[in-house]
């Protein structure tokens, strides 16, 4: 090759390197990251068979070789964050480089707009988002209104506190930490207003804006699609995600609540069995996936498809749960599977990927309630007999329906990503044998 072809291969390599990036730093899952970097791989004429990509959770590797030469590079990712309308836009973008005959500079210049893009939302309407979804969360745990008001009270200061540690540069699990930290101090201290019949409950919702649910369910992904290395990163991620709210919430608690034996009561009354009519729990699932929804900054125009998304989740998994009488771990597993079923149909209505529309519309179902009886039972041992099993049953039910919950997002997106998968490979080499046709081919 002469060096005028080395260098276009390398800037071909360094433009497919960068849309792996951004995909990765927007929270992709894996298998949709490759199947992106091959179809732009396609766009530039490197054929695939002489394609090897390797995509680890920090770091992506490229190498073109053939009988003659190879080419390897390399593409540092350092900032992992969620961006759903990043993820949607690159996709885009590989399909319409290819339609309308991009050459390499237009593509670079596409690319560089979706890296730098400003966000749907500002700040503080990311911040009152992450407070009505703690809100909905704690009336789907049972609360009143004005308990949903203090739940995202609470929820809005420490999502702020959270985005002043990420601004100033410090660690994000011990932001986490001091987040959880705060926003528990702050729901305590509003159980003692007086103007809540439920005064506990917002202590059990006010962090869970923190709760990782897309890297858990991008963990499942992972794992069933082969991706081994990538998946277990991303669960060891969610472990210390997790690991940090514990912390910051059992700090909390030992301070203020560890002598205050009635709220330990209270904790262990809570009931989980819905007590209000339907709607108001379709309401409050609403409220809670559309405030998700900003925070991994989907389209506006998307909103209500989501919000519906998370009423169907949660009345499906109230009636199998209470109505049919298969438990929540079933309930879970039925009311995200049903979403991700409609969701195979909907991406083709509204053109976005399927976890844009179905992560958002099953976070309604994480089990607050669980987690946090299992916390406090670690927290507030004594000895007694029975409150280890007590502890560990709360945390193994909580476990398995956050896993299941995950597993009916990813099952079927799985099997229909696969049934589609000839149709749209055949789709793309109709349309590159038309770029070839027309003179627009890029060969490599």
């Amino acid at each position: 090759m002469t060096d005028k072809e080395v260098l276009l291969l390398r800037r071909k390599l360094d433009l497919l390197l960068r849309t792996g990036k951004l995909l990765m730093e927007s929270a992709a899952d894996t298998n949709r990251i490759e199947r992106n970097m091959k179809r732009v791989a396609a766009f530039m004429g490197i054929p695939e068979e002489k394609l090897h990509i390797d995509i680890r959770w920090t770091m992506i590797m490229v190498n073109v070789s053939d009988e003659r030469n190879s080419f390897s590079k390399f593409q540092k990712c350092e900032k992992h964050g969620i961006n759903m309308t990043t993820i949607s836009q690159v996709s885009k973008l590989s399909w319409r480089a290819i339609e309308q005959d991009y050459s390499l500079d237009k593509y670079e210049e596409e690319l560089e707009k979706t890296a730098h893009q400003s966000r749907n939302y500002t700040p503080y309407m990311i911040a009152v988002g992450a407070g009505f979804a703690c809100g909905g969360f704690c009336k789907l745990f049972g609360c009143d209104w004005m308990a949903f008001l203090f739940a995202s009270i609470c929820a809005f200061i420490g999502f702020r506190i959270r985005a002043r540690c990420v601004e100033a540069g410090l660690n994000v699990y011990m932001g986490i930490a001091a987040a959880a930290f705060i926003s528990t101090c702050l729901a305590y201290a509003s159980s003692f207003s007086g103007l809540s019949d439920t005064p506990y409950h917002p202590l059990l919702a006010c962090a869970l804006f923190i709760v990782p649910g897309v890297p858990l369910i991008n963990f499942v992904d992972d794992m069933i699609d082969n991706h081994l290395l990538v998946g277990i990163t991303r669960a060891a991620n969610t472990v210390m995600m997790i690991g940090a709210m514990t912390f910051g919430i059992t700090f909390a608690m030992r301070i203020l609540v560890m002598n205050d034996v009635e709220i330990d009561h209270k904790f262990s009354e809570l009931s989980m069995v819905p007590h209000d009519p339907y709607y108001v729990y379709a309401i409050a699932a609403a409220i809670s996936a559309v405030g998700f929804s900003m925070i991994f900054n989907i389209q506006r125009r998307l909103l209500w498809v989501v919000a519906l998304g998370g009423i169907i989740a949660v009345c499906i998994r109230n009636f199998v749960n209470f109505e049919l009488g298969y438990g929540p771990v079933i309930g879970s597993f039925m009311g995200s599977f049903v979403v991700s079923l409609i969701a195979v149909k909907a991406v083709h209505w509204f053109h976005v990927p399927n976890h844009v529309l179905t992560i958002p519309s099953v976070i309604p179902m994480i089990p607050g309630v669980l987690m946090y009886r299992s916390l406090l039972g670690f927290i507030n041992l004594h000895g007694v007999i029975g409150e280890v099993t007590n502890a560990f049953s709360n945390g193994i039910n909580s476990a398995l329906i956050i896993l299941c919950i995950s597993l009916g997002v990813a099952v079927p997106n799985i099997f229909a990503r696969r049934y589609i998968a000839k149709d749209r490979q055949r789709y793309l080499l109709e349309e590159l044998e038309k770029r070839r046709l027309r003179g627009k081919f890029i060969e490599w």
